[in-house]
């Protein structure tokens, strides 16, 4: 239960945090990938600031603590090369957020928003990860 609790309050301080700090504005985020038109640098500051906190973050827990509060060990992606899948899961990642001004953190937050775009987004977001999902259990061709 305290793993479920820890893991929503996580979610609410990250929601009121994308909330207040605009981002959950697909306008503002647009903005911020125009920067010959209405450019709005704020995204910078907000990703600077996550990206300082969660360094700080990281290196106090991992310096400190051989397993999380409330599990038995820390679930880390292991992976280490950069392959097609994750260029092109990167690349379609920024196109849509690019497009959309939507990225899925922010999404959930501005249904509080927009409730129709961002419900929109969500379903077609949903329905691309099941698609991926379905391509990735595929058989893959063999080379001779």
């Amino acid at each position: 239960m305290q793993r479920i609790l820890s893991a929503l309050l996580a979610g609410v301080v990250f929601g009121l945090g994308i909330a207040l700090s605009g981002m959950a504005n697909p306008a503002k985020v647009m903005n911020f990938f125009d920067p010959l038109g209405t450019w709005d640098p704020s995204l910078a500051f907000v990703m600077g600031g996550a990206l300082t906190t969660a360094a700080i973050g990281y290196r106090v827990v991992f310096g400190t603590r051989r397993a999380p509060l409330f599990d038995t060990t820390f679930h880390l992606p292991t992976a280490r090369t950069i392959d097609l899948r994750l260029v092109g899961g990167s690349a379609l990642f920024g196109l849509g957020w690019g497009i959309a001004g939507f990225c899925p953190g922010g999404a959930v937050p501005a249904l509080g928003f927009a409730p129709w775009p961002t419900a929109l987004f969500l379903i077609s977001m949903g329905a691309g990860m099941l698609i991926a999902r379905r391509l990735q259990a595929l058989p893959r061709p063999t080379t001779a």
